[in-house]
């Protein structure tokens, strides 16, 4: 079973009540406007507006609260349906227990639920058989929340564009057929939606598709791009000595594809956008940018465009990165996915969010940047205190280096083919600025022994995320076979672990995040990137 979502909302911003008085608030510039539910198709209706999408083949929980003798939505959470029916059991006490437990952590536990099953048929199958199919999981989901003391009043299944009560057994409101579904779009709460910029953006697959690689012709090009990224960039990373000049490179590379996608013309619809980004973007440069945010302390500061005119083309390019992980290289997402949902949450998608970093951690379950992100942001913090330790980072680096690059620059070559200054790149809104690097000036710990073993490590330059290897044979494989710290994660690597600087997890944290490379430069088991640990 896996948790492909979840969302804990604020009461203060949302909510759901009983059957006979539904409400939920919308919020424009003029105040609240609330709208009044009262029946189970119009609390159907609502789903895709609590969540900003439709909801496929999922468990859904809305949390509601007594105010004032009116029901309100509290927080939502989300949970696939399991194949298997003896997960169903677990999967509810997961998703309830996780609801409540979110709603009590903010003080206000929810007074009701409502349970919506979200599911369409198979082939052969009817949408009223699928309601019967679930009837079991529905019980299982009322059960559970009975036995936290919160009741559910409502219960819905949504399939085939039909909707079913398993709370009524009225036919003049719930026949046995079902009831269809409203065109969307047509209701009140659709219009005082609109009216407030709230926006569903088709299903959760639609969403997910622009974050994943899609199988196309093109996919082994950028396969044997990557290949060849790697055995030319592996071993400098690897080099203390030439780490720093690959990470100015590999963020060099990003500025000016930021400004590419920032001049680009407008395009309608995220297809169209995806599409419009991927031509943007060639195989070589997304090969040498994938393997070089590999490095813990290169993927931290491509996290500091997080905000104005740098977040939006930050987030094409990270989404554009990881739909071209592909083959053996998905491990490899891990780094630009879990940049994208840092992106997303920090300019307020919070919907992105979670689904770039939920696949994130699909990708590599250890990555610890996303974990704490993740946590982060279904935990309904505020994003303000991580945005400080990055600006802060920034500041002190500009402080401490001089040297500024002209934002969205492409270099060019003298006769000689020798360096020569930047050259303003075609018109177009400016990419963000970037400046080196700066090497870490680190103590040796007095009494030296183990710990001041690590921090000459780390003084070295030793690189903080897991990297590929570049390998012998031209097989269509991750070079080397795989990924630095996978198969045997017990086996015990020379030194121990080697903690680097802290990066932007969670407000006034660092955490530490080992790499995957032994001293030597060889590998533990499977060769390539998993990110960080």
């Amino acid at each position: 079973m896996t948790n492909h979502s979840e969302t804990t909302g604020s009461p203060e911003d949302s909510g759901i009540s009983g059957p006979e008085d539904i409400n939920r608030t919308v919020y424009d510039s003029g105040g609240a406007q609330q709208v009044t539910l009262r029946s189970p198709a119009e609390l159907a209706d609502a789903l895709p507006y609590l969540l900003g999408y439709r909801p496929e083949d999922s468990i859904v929980l809305v949390a509601l609260h007594d105010r004032d003798g009116r029901g309100r939505f509290g927080g939502r959470a989300r949970l696939g349906i399991p194949a298997n029916p003896d997960d169903w059991p677990s999967a509810a006490r997961q998703l309830a227990h996780g609801l409540v437990t979110g709603s009590e952590r903010r003080g206000t536990r929810p007074e009701q639920m409502v349970v919506f099953l979200c599911h369409e048929p198979a082939p052969g199958e009817s949408g009223r058989q699928v309601k019967e199919r679930l009837g079991p999981l529905a019980h299982t989901l009322r059960l559970e929340c009975g036995a936290l003391d919160i009741p559910v009043v409502e219960a819905l299944c949504v399939s085939d564009g039909r909707f079913w009560s398993y709370c009524c057994d009225d036919d003049t409101c719930c026949p046995a057929e079902g009831t269809p579904l409203g065109l969307p779009g047509t209701s009140v709460l659709a219009a005082a939606a609109t009216y407030a910029g709230l926006q569903v953006r088709g299903t959760l697959r639609e969403l997910r598709a622009r974050l994943l690689p899609r199988e196309s012709p093109t996919a082994f090009e950028q396969e044997k791009a990557l290949d060849t990224a790697g055995m030319a960039l592996v071993p400098r990373i690897l080099d203390a000595a030439s780490r720093h000049e690959v990470a100015e490179q590999t963020l060099e590379l990003a500025v000016r594809v930021m400004g590419r996608f920032a001049g680009a013309p407008p395009a309608s619809g995220m297809v169209p956008e995806d599409l419009r980004d991927d031509e943007l973007l060639g195989h070589d440069e997304a090969a040498t940018l994938i393997l070089g945010l590999q490095d813990r302390t290169t993927r931290d500061r491509a996290a500091e465009w997080m905000e104005g005119d740098e977040a939006g083309p930050a987030l094409r390019l990270w989404r554009a990165l990881a739909r071209r992980c592909v083959g053996p290289y998905g491990e490899h997402a891990a780094a630009p996915l879990t940049l994208a949902g840092w992106v997303a949450w920090s300019i307020g998608d919070e919907l992105e969010a979670r689904e770039a970093l939920a696949l994130a951690l699909a990708a590599d379950p250890d990555y610890l940047f996303a974990r704490l992100l993740h946590q982060a942001c279904n935990e309904g913090l505020d994003p303000e205190s991580v945005r400080r330790c990055l600006r802060a980072e920034r500041v002190d680096r500009a402080g401490a280096v001089p040297d500024v690059r002209a934002a969205g620059a492409e270099p060019r070559k003298d006769g000689d083919g020798g360096p020569s200054t930047a050259e303003p790149a075609a018109p177009g809104p400016a990419a963000p600025a970037l400046r080196p690097l700066p090497r870490r000036q680190r103590t040796r710990a007095p009494g030296g022994g183990r710990g001041a073993s690590r921090s000459t490590r780390a003084e070295e330059g030793r690189p903080g995320g897991r990297l590929p290897y570049p390998r012998a044979s031209s097989r269509r494989a991750r070079p080397g076979g795989g990924a630095v710290g996978g198969g045997d994660r017990s086996r015990t690597r020379p030194g121990g672990a080697r903690p680097g600087p802290a990066g932007p997890g969670t407000a006034g944290q660092g955490a530490e995040e080992r790499s995957g490379v032994p001293q030597g430069g060889r590998p533990n088991g499977r060769q390539g990137t998993g990110g960080a640990r």
